[in-house]
């Protein structure tokens, strides 16, 4: 197999393993308030994936916030501050290079709630009982 088709299948067991440690260490910084913003310190930011490149030089960092709340707010904030949550990041980090993160908002909470509202609505559950 070619490395090219090989990174068309998923991110590899090392692009698994760094992504996770970046996403420990973020939270870390987050939680401790070694970057603070007065809209950060409410909204509570969990780190809840990290995508990271096959060259490990890029890093998508998904957040989501308790209730969802400022969540365009929060990530915007963040990816102002990424230059600076980089450098505390490589301080941690054990691999060669510090990745350039980029934060977005997870939505998956929102999607599986979307899904768990269609399944249990009446036309759904009308064609259960049809069965």
């Amino acid at each position: 197999m070619t490395r090219s088709h090989k990174s068309s299948s998923g991110p590899t067991q090392r692009q698994l393993r760094v992504g996770e440690e970046i996403r420990h260490i973020l939270a870390t910084i987050l939680s401790r308030g070694e970057y603070s913003h007065p809209l950060l310190e409410e909204a509570s930011v969990i780190v809840t994936e990290v995508r990271i490149s096959p060259d490990l030089k890029h890093a998508k960092v998904f957040i989501t916030s308790l209730g969802g709340k400022n969540m365009e707010a929060v990530v915007k904030i963040l990816n102002e501050a990424a230059h600076q949550l980089r450098n505390s990041l490589g301080r941690a980090l054990t691999i060669k290079y510090t990745p350039h993160l980029q934060f977005k908002a997870d939505t998956t909470f929102e999607e599986a709630a979307k899904i768990a509202s269609l399944l249990h609505s009446e036309h759904v559950a009308q064609d259960l009982r049809k069965k």
